[in-house]
């Protein structure tokens, strides 16, 4: 016979995970009220110091008619973890934005425990990095699940930056700076507190200036770079940062092939596959 105090800490148990269930799903709720909120797909771009560094200057191309307004700088990101489950996979509009690839979204799946590796094979070699996984689950499924497509092979990192931050940006099957998968999601394991925020050897995930727009575009960083802690820091190069380096030492270029600080890089880099293990 089940005795007054066991059913007593049977009926707290049941309470407490009832509240724990409702406070998960207040917050799922919340999460989709402020993605809802959130316009159509435009370029990738990074903001520093108050300047808008939009990758489709490089180009010299139009951004597509509803690409959204660039701020000043980006909206604050919800920086709080989440299971790849409860990860939201926001679609985006092919039809709107052509550069954008159709390739599914990430399954379902348990939280990562431990960190895993991202091995980038590029026409100079090898760049290993170490990935923070259980901090950036949402952002570790999206990789593990484009990896596994294929979706990074073959494709040119279309971006350098010299001055002001200093980053390599990758990740574009397109090549515009436009491209990615047609879904998008959550900013998390943000740097809020650190300095420099983006340190020399950092691999972080590029989005626009609205938040939960990251895709599948990032960018390593080869000297210390004071962003706004905006952008989701996936995990640090642990080998293969000097062929960022030699990269970056040949300048950026306009189409016209001339120097310039932002543009594409002067020696083409191509990334042969990109491949992610089990998280340790």
């Amino acid at each position: 016979m089940t005795s007054s105090r066991e059913r007593q800490q049977r009926a707290a148990a049941r309470a407490k995970l009832a509240r724990e269930m409702a406070e998960r799903q207040e917050a799922a709720h919340r999460r989709r009220q402020r993605q809802a909120m959130l316009g159509a797909a435009g370029a990738v771009v990074l903001v520093v110091a108050g300047v808008v560094w939009a990758v489709t200057a490089l180009t010299g191309e139009d951004a597509p008619p509803d690409t959204p307004a660039l701020a000043d700088s980006p909206e604050p990101a919800d920086d709080t973890p989440a299971a790849p489950g409860e990860c939201d996979w926001l679609p985006e509009d092919a039809s709107i934005n052509p550069d954008l690839v159709d390739v599914g979204t990430p399954e379902a799946g348990d939280p990562p425990t431990g960190p895993a590796d991202m091995t980038i094979t590029t026409n100079h070699g090898v760049i290993e990095v170490e990935m923070d996984a259980e901090q950036a689950p949402c952002t570790y499924a999206s990789f593990a699940h484009l990896a596994g497509q294929e979706f990074y092979d073959d494709t040119t990192c279309h971006r350098m930056v010299t001055e002001g931050i200093y980053v390599l940006q990758c990740g574009d099957p397109s090549g515009t700076g436009r491209g990615g998968p047609t879904y998008k999601f959550a900013e998390e394991n943000l740097p809020a507190g650190e300095q420099p925020t983006y340190p020399r050897g950092t691999l972080a995930m590029a989005r626009t200036p609205q938040p939960a727009t990251t895709g599948s575009q990032f960018f390593i960083v080869y000297e210390d770079s004071d962003l706004p802690p905006d952008y989701t820091v996936v995990g640090t190069v642990t080998d293969g940062l000097d062929i960022v380096d030699s990269v970056a030492a040949d300048g950026a270029v306009d189409e016209a092939g001339e120097t310039v600080p932002d543009g594409a890089p002067a020696t083409e880099v191509v990334i042969e596959s990109l491949r992610v293990s089990d998280p340790a």
